[in-house]
C-alpha cells in the first residue's frame, strides 16, 4: 500500500504510549480518519456511517500499538490499521472509500497473515481481537457497489509492500528510519497548531 509518513507520524506513535496525551492523540486521530474517509462516501452515506468509522478507527489504534509492540516498524503497523479498515470498506460495500482495489484485498492480508492470524484478523472480521466487547457502531451497507466496484481513491499495484511518500515527495520502499529527535508535540492534537 502506498502512505504517506512524516514526523508526526513519529511523534503520534510515541505519544500513543504515554498516560494522558496518549488519549489525547488517539481521539484526535479517530476523529481526523474518520473526517478523511467520510469525506471519500457519497455526501448522502457520511453522517450514517460516521459512529461506525469512530469506533472502529479507535479499535485499530490498539492493533497500531500491538504491531509496535509486536516490532514492526511505523509504517508497517499503521499500514497494518488501513489495511483493517479497507477489509471493513469492502465488507460494506464501501468500495468508494477503498484505498486499494478490492483484488487486492488477499494480496494484503497474505502479507501480514502471520500478524492477523495471531490477532483473529481476516478479511470477514477486520478487527478480530481488537473488537471491543460492546462492539461497534452499525452502519446501512451498500453491497450493490461490490457487484461493479468504484476505487476512485485506490491505488493499485502497491500490494507487494508497504511504500511510503516522504515529506519530500520521495517514495521509499518500506518506510523511513524514525529519527532521533522526535518531539512529542508535533503528534496531532498535542502542539500548538491542533488546538
Amino acid at each position: 500500500m502506498k502512505i504517506r509518513q512524516n514526523v508526526r507520524h513519529f511523534a503520534a506513535k510515541q505519544a500513543l504510549t504515554l498516560p494522558v496525551v496518549g488519549e489525547k492523540v488517539n481521539d484526535h486521530l479517530v476523529g481526523m480518519h474518520t473526517d478523511i474517509f467520510a469525506e471519500k462516501a457519497d455526501e448522502r452515506r457520511r453522517e450514517e456511517r460516521r459512529d461506525h468509522l469512530d469506533d472502529f478507527f479507535d479499535a485499530t489504534m490498539d492493533t497500531y500499538v500491538a504491531a509496535l509492540e509486536d516490532g514492526f516498524p511505523e509504517a508497517e503497523a499503521r499500514e497494518i490499521t488501513h489495511i483493517q479498515a479497507n477489509f471493513d470498506f469492502y465488507n460494506h460495500g464501501w468500495t468508494e472509500m477503498m484505498e486499494f482495489p478490492s483484488d487486492e484485498l488477499g494480496d494484503h492480508y497474505d502479507r501480514y497473515r502471520d500478524f492477523f492470524e495471531r490477532y483473529d484478523i481476516s478479511i470477514d472480521d477486520p478487527l478480530g481481537e481488537f473488537r471491543p466487547a460492546d462492539g461497534i457502531a452499525d452502519a446501512p451497507s451498500t453491497p450493490g457497489k461490490l457487484d461493479d466496484p468504484e476505487h476512485p481513491y485506490a491505488e493499485g499495484g502497491f500490494a507487494d509492500d508497504v511504500y511510503v511518500e516522504t515529506a519530500d515527495g520521495e517514495l521509499v520502499v518500506g518506510g523511513q528510519d524514525e529519527p532521533d529527535d522526535v518531539d512529542v508535540e508535533e503528534a496531532p492534537g498535542v502542539g500548538e497548531s491542533d488546538r
